[in-house]
């Protein structure tokens, strides 16, 4: 899965908390998801474990503490999905 593949997904599964569409539109792997595209920490919690049941896998709270932004949310899926296979 390429790095595009990913953050298409991600932009699927961050699309019901994000108030701001052009935003979303824009997502780039610098985007920070509480300060560009307003996702709230219960929402932020909300993201993490929808990217959980989607990829199948499971982030550890060091892990969850770094996804602050796209680049590091791509960086975890790549790592975790990396350790299952």
């Amino acid at each position: 899965m390429n790095k595009e593949q990913i953050i298409e997904q991600l932009k699927d599964i961050i699309k019901p908390y994000v108030q701001d569409q052009s935003a979303l539109d824009s997502l780039t792997e610098k985007t920070d998801f509480i300060t560009d595209l307003k996702i709230n920490s219960a929402n932020l919690v909300d993201v993490i474990l929808d990217i959980e049941e989607k990829y199948s896998i499971v982030i550890d709270n060091d892990s969850m503490e770094r996804m602050v932004n796209v680049e590091a949310a791509m960086n975890i899926i790549e790592t975790k999905l990396a350790e299952k296979s």
